[in-house]
């Protein structure tokens, strides 16, 4: 659908019913005809809840008080990679935060392990990493990336997430040199963030639209105690935002990943944890019914998943493997819909040599 930045920014401060409607029949059915009924379980494991970054609004960066931190072991991985395959799952998406301790040989090992066992597809999510790790682990045999970044405006993309010393941060330059690579790139941004308007979430739609991206994920941002985010700097960006400041509620969020569907029609677009969090009962159904066509349940062992608090609360977080995905696929099944077989490639890779 051909919508104009105007228009993203018109249905996104929408309140009426009827018109609402419209908007999610409209992505519903755009989901419908251009990637189908299928919906792709990745299985996730969160590999590492080290970071050196001071990223303002996340749990486990390196500014974020009493964390416990941990790294999963290389045998630890591969369990958690076998599983999914036992699940049938296409896909296992490693994330961690951004961490020397994850080096290029060490990843590139797993990486080339988990293919040789499983055949799946292998998503990272790493943070901002080097070229020569980058292509170290396409090589190995990594299929996609998830970089997401965040806001499209620059001045508060500096106030949530300060570059090192010595770097300028620029995800969107680290995603074309991905797209160069050869890997799927993903990326996404928070709906609701501080300091953030509903200008500048309609040009992230935009900038979506405008980089083709191979996935993109659309969250609500929810505040982790004890961050910057969630005390002065917070208060301070949302004066700044002031009336138009964009609400981190359910249905801001699911305009969002309608519009997203309609300016993307072909992009994989999960229903995520966070909205699953903030709307328990029904926000991962509302996701798929909104555009939404990829699940992601964890596979992080328990020990570990309590210590990836990148937010308080995430959905699922004391469920056994088994109790998530027999949920999952009841409610997948409750819609209408059918679970994905093989790994969900997106469609702008298919039929590459």
């Amino acid at each position: 659908m051909g919508l104009e930045r105007a228009e993203i920014l018109t249905w996104l401060q929408e309140t009426d019913e009827s018109r609402l409607e419209e908007l999610w029949r409209l992505a519903d059915e755009t989901r419908q005809n251009d990637v189908g009924s299928d919906v792709h379980l990745r299985g996730l494991i969160e590999v590492s809840n080290r970071c050196v970054r001071e990223c303002a609004y996340c749990g486990i960066s390196a500014c974020a008080p009493k964390v416990e931190r941990y790294l999963m072991t290389r045998e630890e991985i591969l369990d958690c990679a076998d599983r999914a395959k036992a699940c049938g799952f296409g896909t296992v998406v490693m994330q961690a935060g951004e961490t020397p301790a994850i080096s290029r040989e060490w990843m590139a090992g797993i990486i080339r392990e988990i293919k040789a066992r499983t055949g799946l597809a292998i998503t990272l999510s790493l943070g901002e990493r080097e070229e020569s790790e980058l292509r170290a682990w396409k090589e190995a045999g990594a299929d996609r990336y998830l970089l997401r970044f965040e806001t499209t405006d620059p001045e508060l993309y500096r106030d949530i997430h300060p570059s090192l010393p010595g770097t300028v941060s620029d995800r969107i330059a680290q995603l074309m040199g991905m797209r160069e690579i050869g890997f799927e790139i993903g990326t996404g941004v928070m709906v609701g963030i501080p300091g953030q308007t509903w200008e500048t979430l309609a040009q992230d739609i935009w900038t979506f639209r405008d980089y083709g991206m191979d996935m993109i994920g659309i969250g609500p941002y929810l505040p982790s105690p004890g961050t910057p985010l969630d005390g002065e700097l917070g208060r301070r960006l949302r004066v700044r935002a002031g009336d138009r400041q964009v609400p981190n509620d359910p249905l801001t969020t699911l305009k969002a990943l309608a519009l997203t569907r309609l300016v993307c029609p072909r992009t994989n677009i999960p229903s995520t944890t966070a909205l699953a969090t903030l709307d328990p009962s029904s926000g991962r159904a509302n996701g798929l019914l909104r555009g939404a066509n990829v699940i992601m349940p964890n596979l992080t062992p328990a020990q570990y998943r309590a210590l990836y608090q990148i937010y308080p609360g995430k959905a699922g977080l004391h469920e056994t493997v088994d109790i998530t995905v027999a949920r999952i696929r009841a409610q997948i099944e409750a819609l209408g819909r059918t679970v994905g077989q093989g790994p969900g490639t997106s469609p702008r890779m298919k039929g590459k040599a």
